[in-house]
């Protein structure tokens, strides 16, 4: 990537590295996602339990994502670890990773539409919304839930409409997930169908129902943010209760 941060990493910071170079006890990777930054790896670090050859595990050109374990800034020093990265934060990393490359992309499909390389784009446009977002990617993401933002840039109309457009395109918005589970019962001879047509009514949109088995039912909704979504889940299962009871039925929600 053309963006690198400056100065060194915190304690405890989950890294992307390459590795650089391999030796009998330890290996050396560069911190991709800094300035002209390597870490050391000891062999201890790279693995639980006993290492016969470390080739085994690591090759010189390969990405792998680390936990920054100690700095010493008086040295320039890094000490990094392998086997401390969980899968979950390696798999985490390894997407963030990924959005903030696609994101650059992007940046330079725009810049390269108003004649602008990407050096410029990042002075111009990049640095800002990392400053104010932290990050390309999520700066676009909340661009395209909520377009008015884009105007904190103060870009002209044309570059601002252009971004837009792109970015609307390539990034869809972010989204969660909440769900729970209701159980209805109806006493009613044609109870079996009061229940479906409910719950047919109820379901709309992001939300999703299935049938679990008599006579529970998961509700999912989707939503791009959690206060929206449990909001809705709220609504839609207290709505659906409201109905199976005005059929002297039973209905009840457990959330998961």
């Amino acid at each position: 990537m053309f963006y690198k941060k400056s100065g060194l990493p915190e304690e405890g910071e989950i890294a992307i590295c390459t590795v650089s170079k391999i030796l009998y006890h330890s290996v050396f990777a560069r911190l991709d996602e800094y300035k002209s930054l390597e870490g050391m790896i000891h062999i201890s670090e790279i693995s639980p339990g006993r290492i016969r050859n470390i080739r085994d595990f690591v090759k010189e050109g390969k990405t792998i994502v680390c936990k920054v374990l100690r700095i010493n800034k008086e040295k320039n020093q890094i000490d990094l670890s392998i086997r401390r990265v969980n899968t979950m934060q390696q798999v985490n990393k390894l997407n963030d990773y990924k959005q903030e490359q696609k994101a650059e992309k992007l940046l330079e499909m725009i810049g390269k539409q108003i004649n602008k390389d990407l050096k410029k784009m990042y002075d111009e446009i990049g640095y800002k919304i990392i400053e104010i977002y932290g990050a390309l990617y999520d700066g676009f993401q909340r661009f395209v839930l909520d377009e008015e933002l884009i105007q904190e840039l103060k870009l002209d109309k044309k570059t601002e409409e252009l971004m837009l457009q792109i970015i609307k395109e390539k990034i869809k918005p972010a989204e969660v997930e909440v769900h729970g589970v209701l159980t209805l019962k109806s006493e009613e001879p044609t109870g079996a169908e009061i229940i479906k047509k409910i719950l047919i009514e109820a379901e709309e949109g992001e939300i999703k129902i299935t049938y679990i088995s008599a006579p529970k039912y998961r509700i999912v909704v989707k939503a791009s943010d959690y206060k929206t979504a449990e909001g809705i889940l709220k609504n839609t299962q207290e709505e659906i209760i409201t109905k199976i009871k005005a059929k002297k039925g039973f209905g009840e929600f457990t959330k998961e």
